[in-house]
């Protein structure tokens, strides 16, 4: 029986969100996207207890303990470890996800969180604060694949009209992870001195679930049917994933990508940054995943303290106005993904960054003035809120998704390698430059995030067209123009898509990407 078609008043296919979406989109995100916040702010609450544990084992092993230099420096490494694993996942993707499928690389990177897991919740057992470095490092190495992995799988397996929508949950995640470290992080909870080995260990948690039941779902249909041309699996992923929808549309449009790649090999990134008819894609990824980083928001982050304090809230305050910045970021990520379909991604891009913009030259103006003006202290803390609803509505997520977006199957790994890579590479250079900035320019430091968050925003108004509710290769023609190459994309001959409608769907892939009937 042929599937029911949906159509939304232009005439188009249109997608349904299902419970199985649903759940692959809950279960991918929360098992990977959500480690990444939780890592982020894990750390922060219990700094004084691994500083301290740290120095006791120092002085157990040598007799003396460390002076506060080389501890500051000891656990700046602990922290900053993170950014080199994400590196270095970033680096392992394209490979990843070639091999073992989106799904796959998933499912198997989920050993990575159990062995990080067991060196810090037993890191203090074994008096040794090499096992918490190295716990950092390897949770690093999963996020750094995750971060780039679950937005493609998302993508991959989403109806067009919910791309979008979809593509943003793992940047709520994220938002959802740092908000549980901070609850967590609570004197009340697990935010005593006991406590920190079994906080830092908590990841093991959600991707233990998730390793329960990912595997159940489907792998994406586009890679069963372009890259291991299995029309068979493909045909049952979609139904997996569809309801009340037309897969033979989907099927054709993945088989028109399919013909016109027939002749075109997965792409290294070296091959990617040599292919001229994908320039403007490639430099788009690098902009708004540089940006996304050096907009400051990983400053933010880290000095959202020392920043409430100098507003004058009261010490044993300042955690609860932290957790509350953590439920901005939830309900801006939240607003970010429920509109994302009806008002498109560039206006999110544009006016996430330059509302970030605005809030950075407001914390210098407020820097200056506050010790003059009283009142000026809080404007500063409204502009660190700012500038955090600012990017989770937006910025936050959409660059991780535009990424998968602006490239058809071949490019798609290579340019996940080469975003994810800035990405991380933007952190660890804001993180380390950050604390000189602010030495050598003061409260001017923070007009160099507004600069490149207007930068930015300018770069998608005048250079980024609008994706919503385009086809993969639909985005491609349209950089075609500005690439100055010709699509050499061909519609299904009529006769293609006769068999396939004869078959319902159902058919077999020849050695040249035509579809052929079952004996």
């Amino acid at each position: 029986m042929a599937e029911e078609v949906l159509i939304d008043p232009n005439g188009k296919a249109k997608g349904h969100l299902t419970t199985s979406l649903l759940a692959v989109a809950f279960l991918s995100s929360f098992g990977s996207s959500m480690l990444y916040g939780y890592n982020l702010a894990v750390v922060n609450s219990p700094a004084e207890y691994i500083k301290d544990f740290y120095n006791r084992t120092v002085v157990s092993r040598n007799g003396t303990g460390l002076d506060e230099e080389s501890l500051t420096l000891l656990y700046s490494v602990t922290v900053s470890i993170f950014a080199i694993g994400g590196l270095v996942g970033s680096l392992m993707v394209g490979v990843l996800v070639t091999k073992l499928g989106r799904k796959g690389t998933l499912v198997n990177s989920t050993g990575l969180v159990f062995v990080a897991g067991a060196l810090m919740g037993f890191s203090r057992l074994c008096a040794s604060p090499e096992m918490i470095i190295l716990g950092r490092f390897i949770t690093g190495v999963h996020s750094g694949i995750s971060l780039s992995v679950v937005p493609m799988y998302l993508g991959e397996i989403s109806p067009k009209n919910l791309r979008g929508f979809l593509g943003l949950m793992p940047s709520i995640f994220i938002c959802v992870g740092v908000f549980i470290a901070q609850i967590l992080g609570l004197h009340e909870v697990l935010g005593k001195e006991e406590h920190w080995p079994l906080f830092l260990s908590l990841v093991v948690v959600p991707t233990f679930i998730q390793l329960m039941l990912l595997p159940w779902f489907p792998e994406s249909p586009r890679y069963l049917l372009i890259e291991k041309r299995n029309i068979h699996a493909t045909i049952k992923a979609l139904k997996w994933y569809r309801a009340k929808c037309n897969i033979q549309l989907e099927v054709e449009e993945m088989q028109e990508e399919q013909r016109f790649l027939s002749s075109v090999p997965t792409l290294s990134v070296l091959q990617l940054f040599r292919d001229p008819s994908v320039r403007w894609q490639l430099l788009t990824v690098m902009v708004v995943n540089a940006g996304m980083q050096l907009s400051g928001i990983d400053a933010i982050w880290f000095y959202t303290n020392a920043i409430f304090e100098n507003a004058g809230i009261p010490g044993p305050q300042i955690q609860y106005t932290t957790v509350g910045t953590g439920a901005i970021e939830v309900i801006a990520g939240l607003v970010g993904c429920f509109i994302i379909e009806r008002v498109g991604r560039r206006p999110l891009m544009i006016g996430g960054f330059s509302f970030m913009g605005v809030c950075c030259a407001g914390i210098t103006l407020s820097l200056i003035l506050q010790a003059h003006v009283s009142f000026m202290r809080y404007i500063s803390v409204g502009c660190v809120v700012g500038i955090i609803a600012g990017f989770c509505i937006g910025p936050a997520g959409v660059p991780f998704l535009m990424t998968g977006e602006l490239f058809t199957q071949s490019h798609r790994p290579a340019a996940y390698i080469v975003g994810g890579s800035l990405n991380w590479m933007s952190n660890f250079t804001v993180g380390f430059v950050f604390p000189f900035l602010q030495m050598s320019a003061g409260a001017f430091c923070y007009l160099v995030f507004c600069g490149i968050c207007v930068g930015v925003a300018t770069y998608v108004y005048f250079i980024i067209p609008e994706t919503k509710n385009k086809t993969f290769m639909e985005i491609s023609q349209m950089f075609s123009s500005k690439n100055n190459s010709n699509s050499e994309f061909q519609p299904l001959s009529a006769v293609d898509q006769l068999s396939l409608k004869k078959m319902n769907g159902y058919g077999a892939l020849g050695e040249n990407g035509e579809i052929k009937a079952e004996k």
